[in-house]
Parts: structure tokens; C-alpha cells; sequence
């Protein structure tokens, strides 16, 4: 049957192809029902934490046997946190149901990591929740870390709100809230430190200034003449909405320049210091909240990010809208990682270098999918402009001036958007001509003949029989001057006029007016 507006200089055409195209596809619906089974044991666990067996489990402690010629410094890193996640056994609690309710009750802060044995996010969190509780411990942080299996207490799990893993989940006085922070240990310092009443740091000696500068990474530093004013105020407005960032506060410029050395004698200072090339940005707008907020969101990432599972949601959630992204092995990261840094700090705050390790499954391959690259091995170099959804493809080599290019057309909304195409098939003696990404303008749109297209998908169940269909319509009308049959599949090409959602669709374009495809509706019997 056809669906939408009929031109009355195609009716006759119409008409035969409607009473050729009647026919009935059959379906068979199909169901999948899961289950997830439950499991309700419940056994007490100490809360002292005597049972190491039990105790190396809940800390996710990866006890591989040491490989024959492992090297040295690997051998020393395993060691620091295999000592980081003993020390933290005797600090962080273990939750069960008797004693999940009472300890959240009893405690002013508890900040409740929820996880399951079989997950390994929880398993890659546990490490970095040791690090934090470790941390917190030294700071005198009255902040009671505690974890608990939502798998084995599911009803604990269910009282305090843990509906996923791993969940992170903070408790004032009893009352919950979400935990919007990032995932390394010192994002959860930082974020657990700000919601129990620690925003911003003093400090007032250059020792402790040392000490600081040592510990952190990244940080913002507010200087003001004094820790009072609308200037002030607005500083400690924005250190306590932001969820990521260490903020520290002086008022002796002297103690500032071991900080930020570049620091200009003023009635007050806001900058923002990493641990790379770019380590300095001066803040220079205006004492506004919302301002200042988004001054720290274009200029708190590296000039050039790794993209880790643990700083993914941060990287995905950046308000940086142009994104360049590098695909390649962790070896030719490293020897790019000096050239990318130098085209970066040229387009600064305007768009996000991210690297992402190619053979990481769960972090490239779902963008490289979107190109059709999703087994390369080679080094690929993509963007993305997330406020229109278009992405881009670096197609020459990737060096550092051919990646400079990309970049400056990309920022002057100069570049070509990117879609996917198979490369061009022979449709010699075809009947159904086989339309690719890059043939559509020529063998569709720009076709001086109508054109019937079968738009399709490989796992469609229905797609074959509507292929075969098509194929009795091509050889009724063979030899017709008329009108082309043709087909795309839709999962591997891609053109901007070719916007469809279900599987199989059938567009008619009209010799005199291929920019208005009439749509043909299929009516399945099920």
C-alpha cells in the first residue's frame, strides 16, 4: 500500500506499481523473557573485618600469579596497591542487612560504595574507593567510608538506594544523596571533602603551599586581600557547586607564587593550574558565578585527555561541543602525544583533544562503528560537533599539520561531514542496482529515470522477503525506460537526504522531483 500524497502526473505509474507491490509479508513475533535471579542470603559480617579472605574480595584485589620476567616497576606499582588496599581494609566498612541502617544512622557522613563480585566496573572502582578512604583518613575527615555486596544483601541494597553496580551514594544525617563526582580517588576526595563541609582549603605558608602543590594534580587557587566581599563570596559559591575541582584560598601573594608564579599583584586572583605544558590559565571575566563555572569547564581538562572508563561520563558530559578524537595503539599514543599537545594548545578551550586506545573494545569501538572503521588498526583521526550530531574523518595521513588542517576547517564550520559508504559495487547487468553512500547522489537523486529504493538492514527478519519482491517487480519492468530498481543497506551506508528509522522502507522518487520521495507503506500480517 502507499502512504502519503500521490502526484497526479504519477497516478497510472503508481497505480501498476501498487497492484504489483500487493503482497503480504509474514512475520513471526518473537520474545525473549529474562529473569534475573535474586539472591536473599543473609549472613552477619563483622564489622571489625577480621576475615582477610572475605575482606581481599570486597576490596577487588586482583591476586594474578607474577609472570615469569614481569618488568620491575610493574612488579613496585602492584605493590603500592596491594599495600593502599590492606591499609584500607581496616578503615572502610563492611555493610550488611543488620548493620547497613544502623551505622548510616549512627554517623553523621557515610559515604556508601555499592557493588557486585561480578561486575567489573565495581572492580575497578574498589581500588580508587581504598585510595580515597586512605586519603580521607590522613586529611581527619569524620566521613565513614563503608561498602556493601548489593548482591548477596539485596534488601540492604534496596533500603539505601543502590539499584545498579557500581553505585556511589552519600549519607547527611541519615538522609541520602546522589553521588555526582568523578571516579579516580582524588575526584572522590575532593567531592567528599566539599559535601561535609570543606569546599576550599587555606592556606597561609609557603611550606604548606609546597606540600599542596605536590599532592594535586589540578587545583584552583582564589587569591583575595581578604576572605570577605562579593568577589569572595561568588569564589566560594562556585568551589561549592563545582563536583571535580580542588579549590584553595590565600591572601598572601608571596605564598600565591608558589602556586602560580605568573600571579599579578591584585586585589584578587582566580586561576586554574594542571600538571602538563599548559599548567597556568589566568581567569580574567568578571566575578559571576556562572561565569567563572564555565571558565573552569573549558579549561579543567589536559590539552590532550586519555579516555579511561573512569573519566568517560565526564568526557561525554564536557561542555567543549567540538571534539577530535585519536584511535591508536598505546605505543603510537605515546610518540603523538608531544605533536597533538602543540596543535591542542593552538585551539585551546574551542574544541577537546581526546586519545582512546584502539584496541580498547568498550572505548573505541563504539566510535569507530560510526565510520565503518570498527576493525582498523590503524591510526584514525575523527571529530565530532555535538551540537548539530555531525562527525567528521580525517582521510589523508595523520600528521601533525594534516591534523592542524582538520582542525581549523572543523572550528570554521569548513569540513565536510562524514558518512559512512561500501565501497562503489559493479551494478553491470543488474536488475536491482546495489546503491552505496557514495552513489546515491549520482544513481538516486540525480537520476534522470524514477527510482524505486529498497532501504534495508542485514538483521532485518522481514528485509528478504521484501528483496524478493523487488527482484519479481525489476524483471516484470525489465527493460522499462521508465524506472530503476535499486537498494541500500542503511547499516553500512549513509547520505544526509536518507533519513529513515524502520526496516524495510520503500521510496518512490519521481523522475521531475527526487527531493519529495513518496514513502510505501508495507502491511504486515503477523
Amino acid at each position: 500500500m502507499f502512504c502519503g500524497k500521490r502526484r497526479s502526473s504519477f497516478i497510472l505509474f503508481t497505480l501498476t506499481i501498487l497492484l504489483l507491490l500487493t503482497f503480504t509479508i509474514s512475520t513471526k513475533a518473537t520474545e525473549e523473557d529474562a529473569e534475573i535471579d535474586g539472591h536473599n542470603q543473609e549472613s552477619r559480617i563483622d564489622v571489625d573485618n577480621n576475615d582477610d579472605d572475605e575482606l581481599e574480595e570486597l576490596l577487588a584485589i586482583d591476586e594474578q600469579e607474577e609472570q615469569e620476567g614481569e618488568e620491575p616497576q610493574q612488579q613496585g606499582d602492584q605493590q603500592k596497591e596491594a599495600e593502599v588496599l590492606s591499609k584500607a581494609q581496616r578503615i572502610v566498612l563492611e555493610l550488611n542487612t543488620d548493620s547497613s541502617r544502623r551505622v548510616i544512622e549512627e554517623n553523621e557522613f557515610v559515604l556508601v560504595l555499592g557493588y557486585a563480585p561480578w561486575s567489573a566496573r565495581s572492580a575497578e572502582l574498589m581500588p580508587q574507593f581504598a585510595v580515597a578512604a586512605n586519603k580521607l583518613k590522613e586529611l581527619g575527615s569524620s566521613l565513614v567510608m563503608a561498602k556493601l555486596d548489593g548482591e548477596r544483601y539485596p534488601k540492604a541494597a534496596s533500603m539505601i538506594g543502590i539499584k545498579g553496580f557500581p553505585t556511589l551514594v552519600l549519607f547527611v544525617n541519615g538522609s541520602s544523596r546522589a553521588y555526582t563526582g568523578g571516579f579516580s580517588g582524588e575526584d572522590i576526595v575532593i567531592w567528599a571533602r566539599k559535601r561535609t563541609g570543606v569546599p576550599v582549603i587555606r592556606i597561609s605558608s609557603a611550606t604548606v603551599a609546597e606540600e599542596f602543590r605536590r599532592m594535586h594534580q589540578i587545583f584552583v587557587l582564589g587569591l583575595f586581600e581578604k576572605f570577605e566581599g562579593p568577589a569572595y563570596e561568588e569564589f566560594v559559591k562556585v568551589a561549592t557547586s563545582d563536583n571535580e575541582l580542588q579549590f584553595v584560598e590565600l591572601n598572601d601573594i608571596a605564598v600565591a607564587k608558589t602556586l602560580f608564579p605568573d600571579i599579578k599583584v591584585t586585589n584578587h586572583f582566580i586561576g586554574i593550574v594542571k600538571s602538563e605544558p599548559e599548567r597556568y590559565t589566568a581567569y580574567e571575566g568578571s566575578y559571576e558565578k556562572e561565569k567563572i563555572l564555565d571558565f573552569l569547564d573549558h579549561n579543567k581538562f589536559p590539552l590532550v585527555t586519555k579516555l579511561t572508563e573512569l573519566n568517560s561520563a565526564r568526557v561525554y558530559t564536557s561542555p567543549v561541543k567540538l571534539q577530535v578524537m585519536i584511535f591508536a595503539e598505546d605505543s603510537e599514543l605515546k610518540n603523538l602525544t608531544e605533536p597533538l599537545q602543540e596543535v591542542a594548545r593552538k585551539f585551546k578551550s574551542k574544541i577537546m583533544f581526546i586519545n582512546v586506545d584502539i584496541a580498547d573494545e568498550n572505548l573505541a569501538k563504539p566510535f569507530l562503528t560510526l565510520f565503518g572503521l570498527e576493525d582498523s588498526e590503524n591510526t584514525v583521526v575523527a571529530a565530532f560537533d555535538n551540537r548539530i550530531s555531525a562527525k567528521y574523518l580525517l582521510e589523508s595521513d595523520p600528521t601533525a599539520s594534516s591534523i592542524e588542517e582538520f582542525c581549523l576547517r572543523l572550528v570554521n564550520d569548513n569540513l565536510p561531514p562524514y558518512f559512512k559508504s561500501q565501497p562503489i559495487p559493479n551494478n553491470k547487468d543488474a536488475l536491482v542496482l546495489a546503491i552505496v553512500g557514495k552513489t546515491f547522489d549520482e544513481l538516486v537523486l540525480r537520476n534522470p529515470m524514477n527510482v524505486l529504493l529498497e532501504v534495508y538492514a542485514p538483521w532485518c527478519v522481514n528485509c528478504e522477503n521484501t528483496k524478493k519482491q523487488i527482484e519479481k517487480l525489476a524483471k516484470h519492468f525489465k527493460g522499462s525506460e521508465n524506472i530503476v530498481f535499486a537498494r541500500i543497506d542503511a547499516s553500512t551506508n549513509e547520505h544526509p537526504e536518507l533519513q529513515v528509522n524502520d526496516y524495510p522502507t520503500l521510496l518512490f522518487y519521481p523522475a521531475g522531483d527526487k527531493a519529495n520521495p513518496v514513502s510505501i507503506c508495507i502491511i504486515i500480517h503477523i
